[in-house]
């Protein structure tokens, strides 16, 4: 087809880049010397080339825009763009004129540069300043290069980060701080997509969907998000903690981007965790300390016995080697005996012996917790764990965590409870009612009962495993009808302790006939039923007199209470007798104060000469303290 009329010269000449083409034959007929230039072309190679292979990939949007020409004569359109030899990318629009009648097929294509004709508004604004005066359009450009110079000195001096976004997420700006945080450089991250950089996990690694993204509500609801606690990913991938505020951009009403601000709040975070840990550690403490105060408070309260192991006898004094032998290591210690006869002194000795005399011995009488309640007094209960569980409780063996478990009467632990203490013993872990958590305690355990375990054993009441356990370490403690000799100076100590604070308590004193009296009874409840004859005694006391009382149908040792020669009958075996002279020459000395000779001595007290009682005494084996 050739040219349809028309000027050449006035063609060759536009100042607009222009395309004759046919779009039927999707050929371009001619073309003028500005359209070369815009798209970088000689016009011999524009000339006959294909129209379509002028702007691959954009058939379609081709199509529509030459219908439209030829069925009203004229249409424009910006969504097509031609390619070029260098690949750089143009903005034009197209204006396309039907040559001659309704059938014929030769389209004028006018291309016009939208970048140029921006840039031609510009000029033409200024042109405006110009007429307005050269003075006036100087002091507009300083007001802007002012501004845009303010603009980036707070930008470079921000403390916090700030960069923007625009609607499609990518990043169009990174200010020095955010650099400096994030360890992108301005280059590296301007055109790239924000989320997908740096937030595009959360602070567990699970994956963070880039529509729930608080900046990127910014685009969607036009609201200012502020976040207190995320994360953005650095460079080397790891996590910084920060608070931000997204601002959503508006130009003439629409969303354009987003503005972000933030701040690193890791150390705050640090603060807080440790804050929060210590709040943590002084509230598991005031829990263990009140504990401790009920505890120490109710063993004031209960505790009716002096803290001391007093005694001379042999089995004393071999009770008190053993406890020697023991304390300084965390083996575990079984300590039997009659009730009364002192095991939980004994226990409390080893304690206060051994590196954990800093840490409280724990006591538990195992005797007195419900069955329901075991569990919880010994390994503790979690709030909520059951029906009455207000708080948080610590039990018994985290109480005594670094000291001593006393296990008073551990023979009375019901047999299916048995098993519960067993795996504690072992394995040192206790879990609290109601909590999946493991805790490590470091507890030494004495246990103590008035029970033959090994016969409970046999019997099956009592597991062997566990007697095991508990036995590492026996100990018995002696009653008190084995060892008579104990009863004066256990006497005299609960005369002094309970006369404290009586009016004439000093004056108190017992007579050799009563002390004949306490060495003579069986003492069927051992030191605690002395502890209560002697306070009651004390309480009945007249005029620096006490009344010993004890029950006429007790049972008695052979050994006599009165001074008076024995029945005619009765036999006294020399072991006796030398019981007896010992204990009455222990209680002697021991009102003498270890005096022997003298003015108030023992030997005055028992009637005899100071040579005869030191004799006595070196073939009892009574060692004489220093007067």
């Amino acid at each position: 087809m050739s040219s349809p009329a028309l000027p050449a010269a006035a063609f060759h000449a536009s100042a607009d880049a222009g395309l004759i083409v046919d779009p039927f034959a999707d050929r371009i007929l001619a073309a003028n010397a500005r359209a070369a230039a815009l798209l970088d072309r000689p016009v011999e190679a524009l000339v006959g080339a294909s129209l379509s292979a002028l702007h691959p990939g954009q058939l379609p949007a081709l199509v529509v825009f030459t219908e439209a020409v030829l069925t009203q004569g004229t249409h424009w359109t910006r969504s097509l763009t031609p390619s070029r030899p260098d690949e750089r990318a143009l903005r034009l629009e197209y204006v396309g004129v039907r040559l001659g009648g309704p059938a014929a097929a030769g389209l004028l294509f006018t291309l016009c540069d939208l970048d140029e004709r921006r840039r031609r508004d510009a000029n033409a604004e200024a042109d405006l300043y110009m007429r307005d005066g050269i003075a006036e359009w100087r002091r507009v450009e300083r007001f802007f290069q002012d501004v845009e110079r303010e603009n980036q000195l707070i930008l470079k001096a921000a403390g916090e980060g700030v960069y923007g976004v625009n609607a499609d997420g990518v990043t169009t700006f990174l200010n020095p701080a955010a650099e400096r945080m994030l360890g992108w450089r301005a280059e590296e991250l301007v055109g790239r997509n924000m989320h997908a950089t740096v937030h595009h996990r959360h602070a567990d690694g699970t994956h963070y969907p880039h529509d729930d993204c608080p900046i990127y509500g910014a685009f969607r609801d036009g609201a200012v998000h502020h976040v207190t606690d995320e994360v953005f990913w650095t460079k080397d991938g790891e996590p910084l903690w920060v608070e931000y505020t997204s601002t959503p951009i508006r130009d003439r009403g629409r969303i354009v981007g987003a503005v972000v601000v933030f701040r690193d709040i890791g150390e705050r975070r640090a603060a807080e965790a440790r804050l929060k840990a210590a709040l943590a550690e002084v509230e598991a403490l005031r829990q263990r300390l009140e504990l401790e105060n009920a505890y120490l408070q109710e063993e004031i309260r209960t505790e009716s016995r002096h803290r001391g192991v007093i005694g001379a006898s042999a089995a004393i004094q071999t009770v008190l080697r053993q406890v020697d032998l023991v304390a300084p290591t965390d083996a575990t210690v079984l300590i039997t005996g009659e009730s009364g006869t002192g095991k939980e002194l004994i226990a409390r000795a080893i304690h206060e012996a051994s590196g954990r005399s800093k840490r409280p011995m724990i006591r538990v009488n195992c005797a007195a917790i419900p069955r329901e309640l075991f569990e919880s007094e010994f390994f503790g209960h979690a709030r909520g764990a059951f029906t009455g569980a207000l708080r948080d409780r610590v039990g018994r063996f985290e109480l005594a965590n670094g000291g001593t478990l006393f296990l008073d009467e551990v023979g009375e632990i019901p047999i299916e409870l048995q098993s519960k203490l067993l795996r504690v013993l072992q394995e040192g872990q206790v879990e609290r009612v109601g909590e999946e958590r493991t805790r490590a305690v470091d507890v030494r355990v004495i246990a103590a009962t008035n029970r033959d375990l090994e016969a409970e054993v046999r019997k099956g009441t009592f597991r062997r495993d566990l007697f095991f356990r508990l036995n590492v370490f026996p100990i018995h403690s002696v009653p008190l009808r084995e060892r008579p000799e104990d009863v004066p100076p256990l006497a005299l100590h609960a005369l002094k302790r309970h006369g404290e604070g009586r009016e004439g308590a000093a004056r108190l004193s017992l007579s050799e006939g009563d002390m004949r009296r306490l060495v003579a009874y069986d003492w069927p409840g051992n030191v605690r039923e002395l502890e209560n004859v002697i306070e009651r005694a004390v309480i009945l006391a007249r005029d620096g007199r006490v009344r010993i009382d004890l029950p006429d149908a007790a049972p008695r040792r052979a050994a006599l209470a009165s001074p008076a020669a024995p029945a005619p009958d009765a036999i006294l075996s020399e072991a006796d007798r030398r019981a007896r002279d010992r204990a009455s020459i222990l209680a002697a000395l021991t009102q003498a104060g270890g005096k022997v000779s003298g003015p108030g001595g023992a030997a005055e007290r028992l009637g005899v000469k100071p040579t005869t009682l030191a004799s006595r005494m070196k073939t009892l084996g009574i060692p004489r303290r220093p007067e």
